[in-house]
């Protein structure tokens, strides 16, 4: 883990996951965001603490483990406040509801895992309590009410809103919940101007307009390839194997909830836009294309 300096009073720590960092004072910061585990969290009071700065709040841009799994260590060890948006909120004060959700029930042991749930920790709503130097605003699309952050030396936290172009053509498919406003929010991030461009799985960057067409197109393309699938009938779990063995992907249970949600968010928004349709036979939810 790297802390490098990207403005006056704007850092980040280079990490599978980004977390930005925020110089409120000479003496205090606030953190983007805390990583995947209590092991991260460590580590990042460690960088703090050389620095000599005070953790003063954790901005979590949105609920998914990598995002908040070090939040209760460093929360429990500084006592500093967690601020949070809409949902997101609810799903840090509760982190089963990321597990339950994507499982759609009790889930299963196996999915109770550091990459689907992270420890709870007591969140603050974010509305009213940023400092002077921070605004937040909506990125919704990959979950709920996710958002991202924008300091005032005109450097820009992304979060999840886009994927890196390396991991397009290694996975294709990344997870979302809303794909209309995954797009819309793609739209929005073309209109930015902003100095410095940090998503959280991608390298910093001034210019983030190739990576965004990467995310749209990749998003037009398993549009085509579901509708496709569905010019004949068939089934979701008969979707899923197929839209698996295409881009070769190998299920696990994580992948099954991660990549099984994504395709169901797919299957709506095809639905909403008038390219697919189902119906009900044999006791079985049917899809099929209306191309």
């Amino acid at each position: 883990m790297e802390l490098i300096q990207v403005g006056e009073k704007t850092y980040y720590i280079k990490n599978p996951t980004n977390i930005g960092v925020y110089k409120i004072n000479e003496k205090d910061v606030f953190l983007i965001d805390s990583g995947n585990d209590k092991d991260t969290g460590k580590k990042i009071l460690k960088i703090i603490d050389a620095q000599g700065w005070n953790m003063k709040g954790i901005i979590s841009t949105h609920s998914n483990a990598d995002h908040i799994g070090g939040n209760k260590l460093i929360q429990d060890r500084t006592g500093c406040p967690v601020y949070a948006y809409g949902m997101e909120k609810c799903f840090i004060e509760y982190p089963i509801m990321e597990p339950s959700f994507l499982f759609a029930g009790l889930p299963v042991k196996d999915l109770k895992n550091k990459f689907l749930l992270a420890k709870e920790s007591v969140v603050t709503d974010i509305n009213n309590n940023l400092p002077e130097g921070l605004e937040y605003f909506s990125l919704k699309g990959h979950f709920f009410d996710m958002i991202g952050i924008k300091t005032d030396d005109d450097v820009y936290f992304l979060a999840d809103s886009l994927v890196s172009e390396e991991t397009i053509k290694k996975y294709h498919l990344f997870f979302l919940y809303d794909v209309r406003e995954y797009l819309n929010t793609l739209d929005y991030l073309s209109t930015l101007t902003g100095k410095l461009y940090i998503a959280s799985h991608c390298e910093a960057t001034d210019n983030i307009l190739p990576i965004i067409n990467a995310n749209r197109d990749k998003i037009n393309e398993i549009c085509n390839t579901i509708c496709s699938f569905c010019e004949e009938e068939i089934i979701f779990e008969e979707l899923l194997q197929k839209v698996f063995d295409t881009y070769g992907l190998t299920m696990n249970a994580n992948q099954y909830v991660l990549i099984g949600s994504t395709i169901k968010s797919y299957l709506s928004y095809l639905h909403d836009e008038g390219k697919l349709v189902f119906e009900f036979k044999n006791n079985k939810m049917i899809w099929k294309s209306t191309l």
